[in-house]
């Protein structure tokens, strides 16, 4: 299920990423303060129970989340969205996929992956630029061989490529999946076109 999260003030933040001109500094904020408008979004769509609570004055019902949250980031860009999430969702965990990129077959390497237990928890995967898919698909097929079904797996991103799209479509059919803008598509080096560059890179200054 993809859903793209659009509003005119997403908007001008991503106009901000995608220039050249903007310094690391405000690439930095402007990427933390993104993550809240779309962790906005994107959260909506978790499961909630009810439940009975006592106010000062008397007893009303309410909602809490039915599982536990993991968040996990695509090191390093992913860092750029968690901001967003652990300040709407203080109490969750988190985990750590880190991914490089082989620069001649294009396909993900692995080189960490720290999850927490995952019984009856609902796993947010952050992987900002969805350019091939491949990233997003190894991230999610490791969560999945730890244990995890593909309903209580969430993928967020912030540009995404149709090849991306189609890729892990093709992959995993159910998976929810939320992204801020769907671009034109890869360059010959699987870049996203217009994109902002490399995210990472320009999210730590490197």
């Amino acid at each position: 299920m993809l859903t793209v999260i659009k509003s005119s003030f997403i908007d001008y933040k991503l106009t901000i990423l995608r220039n050249k001109k903007t310094p690391s500094s405000l690439f930095r904020q402007t990427m933390n303060e993104t993550s809240y408008l779309i962790a906005a979004e994107a959260l909506k769509h978790l499961k909630f129970k009810n439940i009975s609570i006592q106010t000062p004055l008397k007893k009303c019902s309410g909602k809490v989340l039915s599982k536990s949250i993991v968040v996990v980031p695509i090191l390093r860009a992913g860092l750029g969205l968690i901001e967003g999430f652990l300040k709407f969702l203080p109490n969750a965990e988190k985990g750590h996929i880190g991914l490089y990129r082989d620069e001649e077959t294009y396909k993900p390497v692995e080189y960490l992956c720290k999850l927490p237990k995952v019984k009856n928890k609902f796993f947010i995967v952050l992987d900002p630029m969805l350019a091939t898919g491949n990233s997003s698909i190894e991230a999610i097929n490791l969560i999945k061989r730890s244990g995890v079904q593909i309903s209580n797996i969430m993928l967020v991103s912030l540009l995404a490529a149709p090849e991306g799209l189609s890729n892990i479509k093709k992959t995993h059919p159910s998976l929810k999946l939320f992204t801020a803008s769907i671009d034109k598509g890869l360059n010959k080096n699987k870049f996203i076109i217009p994109g902002l560059g490399d995210a990472g890179d320009r999210y730590m200054g490197t």
